[in-house]
């Protein structure tokens, strides 16, 4: 007389065997966890495309870009909104290496760190008499409205402009 052996559970095919690692059991998570905040860090709000308004005629002067690299705010000239900027192609009042450089893309604004709500630290260059500025900027009105004050020594020696978020595009 023969035994016969109890059948075995069969496991599916997509299953693992028991006891054994399925990879793909954490590539979901991991997935979702990359998709979700493990990918790039979301862009500061003082980036992106702001119009520059004038403080002495509260007209629209220019669009400039704000960019960030490695903690550093540099603001660049991306178009001029008046007939004068578009008349005065280069930057002839500009000291150091951006005299005689073209006002299209010309970079106004260095150096700028974010320190909690403020950014500060940096230098803004006033191309009309090339002169450089101590710069610190405060986001407004849910990040639409920038204050830009640009000052000698201390802040309270200086002037503030105003630069509202341009839409892209």
């Amino acid at each position: 007389m023969s035994r016969r052996r109890a059948p075995t559970p069969k496991t599916p095919p997509s299953a693992p065997e028991p006891g054994r690692h399925c990879p793909a059991r954490h590539a979901l998570p991991a997935l979702l966890a990359a998709c979700v905040g493990g990918g790039a860090a979301a862009a500061d709000p003082l980036v992106g495309l702001w119009t520059v308004i004038d403080d002495r005629d509260h007209m629209p002067r220019a669009l400039l870009r704000i960019t960030e690299h490695d903690g550093e705010f540099r603001a660049r000239v991306e178009r001029g909104l008046r007939p004068i900027e578009q008349e005065r192609p280069v930057c002839d009042n500009c000291p150091d290496e951006r005299r005689g450089q073209p006002m299209l893309g010309l970079t106004i604004v260095t150096g700028l760190k974010r320190d909690g709500e403020v950014y500060r630290g940096g230098e803004i260059l006033d191309p009309d008499n090339g002169r450089i500025y101590s710069c610190q900027m405060v986001l407004r009105d849910e990040g639409q409205r920038l204050e830009v004050r640009g000052y000698l020594g201390t802040p309270m020696l200086g002037r503030t402009q105003v630069w509202l978020r341009a839409p892209e595009g």
